[in-house]
Formats: structure tokens, sequence, C-alpha cells
């Protein structure tokens, strides 16, 4: 098969532990084992775990981390935001091909790169988005999404103030963070943007991974207009702070 040949031996063993941990059928593993190809092979990965063996954990078994959450959220359209490598949307979406992914990605060598990755895997439901996620967040993509998952790209108060104009009435956001000491100032910013923390999660998807929690907000009141701001001002002068 095309896709074990790409990686080695070592790899596809770990990457099956992990498919085996989520209960995935052997598409999935395929799909799975064309991106960990891609990442090592395509000098544009924008990422410096490129090791199939190590991406295996680092990138895979990190994003899947949220599968649990994420069917219980049960969505029809999820926008990842900042996907960079196409971690944790195109992980989510090889593994379970009904959604409709966004991948919202401002830098568009990144975005060459997603494009190209996408085809890779025949993923059909999955998109790339070209914008600055607070320019989305004010046009075609408000409240346009059941669910938004971010994983290491801000504070907790900025994204959600990225992802809160995203979501539709109920809609949630799951993000990936390891430091809880920001959950007082995400506090005052969920009250501004309507969002509620509903659940942290401790998850460890790897031996040796630390202090991994995943952050589950609900919306649950309309967004100000206000929100979001202008780029960058999320970043510079963070809601809460």
């Amino acid at each position: 098969m095309k896709q074990e040949r790409n990686i080695s031996a070592r790899a596809l063993g770990r990457l099956r532990e992990v498919v085996a941990d989520h209960d995935l059928d052997r598409h999935a593993e395929e799909r799975l084992a064309e991106v960990l190809a891609t990442v090592a092979t395509d000098p544009r990965a924008p990422t410096s775990v490129t090791d199939p063996p190590e991406a295996a954990h680092v990138h895979v078994a990190d994003s899947l981390s949220a599968l649990p959450l994420l069917d219980e959220l049960q969505p029809a359209r999820v926008a990842d935001i900042g996907s960079g490598a196409g971690f944790p949307g195109i992980a989510l979406a090889a593994a379970r091909p009904e959604l409709e992914m966004d991948l919202v990605e401002s830098a568009i060598r990144k975005c060459r790169f997603l494009e190209d990755l996408i085809a890779g895997t025949g993923l059909a439901r999955v998109a790339v988005v070209h914008r600055r996620v607070e320019e989305w967040g004010r046009g075609e993509g408000r409240e346009a999404y059941d669910a938004v998952v971010v994983r290491a790209v801000g504070t907790l108060p900025m994204l959600l103030e990225y992802a809160a104009p995203l979501l539709r009435e109920n809609g949630a956001m799951l993000a990936w963070k390891t430091d809880r000491g920001a959950l007082p100032q995400a506090s005052v910013a969920a009250d501004i943007l309507g969002m509620e923390l509903e659940q942290v999660v401790k998850v460890e998807p790897y031996a040796g991974s630390r202090d991994r929690h995943l952050h589950l907000y609900r919306r649950v009141r309309p967004v100000p207009d206000a929100y979001p701001r202008r780029p960058g001002m999320a970043r510079k002068r963070p809601l809460g702070d």
C-alpha cells in the first residue's frame, strides 16, 4: 500500500496504536499515514516535528484526544483556527470524514501546503479558508459553525475572541492548553463574549505528554457586534487582561 511504503514500520506501528486506541477503521489509518508521510517529506510543512514516529504521537494522538468530546457535541460543520500543518483539523477529519471541516489559516504558504495535504488524503469535505480569523468572524464565517477547534495558537482569552463569533447558538470551542493559570482571565473574556466554560478535561494522548487539558466553552448568549476586534487586537490587548 502506498501510504505504508512512505513511512517506516516503526512509525506505522505507533500510528496503529493510536488508531486502535480510538477504534478507527483501516481507511482512517490510511488517511493518517498519508498525512504523516506528507508532513515528513514536504519541506513546506510548517512544523518542527516531522519525523513520522514522533509525529504520530505529538500531532496525531494529541489531535485525536478530542474525539470523545467532539463525538458528544455531534457537530456538522467545524472550523480549525490557525491550522498550520493541519492539526488538529485534518487529523479529526481523517478520523471522522463525515465532518465538514474548514481549516482557517492566514499564511498563504501554509494554505498551499494544506491544500496539497487535503488532495493527498482525498478528504472531500475539508476546505482551506485563507483569511485572518478576525475577518472571517466578521464575514462569511460568523455564526457558521457548530464547533471550533484550536491547538497551539494563543492564550484562552485570545482564542475565545477568535472562536465565539464563528459559533452558532449553543456551539462549542475546544481548545488544547497545558496551562490552567489563565482561567480567571478567560472567565472575564468568556462573559464578555457570551461564552461559558463547560468542562476542562485532562488528557494524556501519549506517554510523556505533560499537563494536557482540553477546555470546552459553550456559546450561551449572542456575541456583541463589536467582536472580534480588528486583526491583532486580541493578541495585543486580550479581554480580561
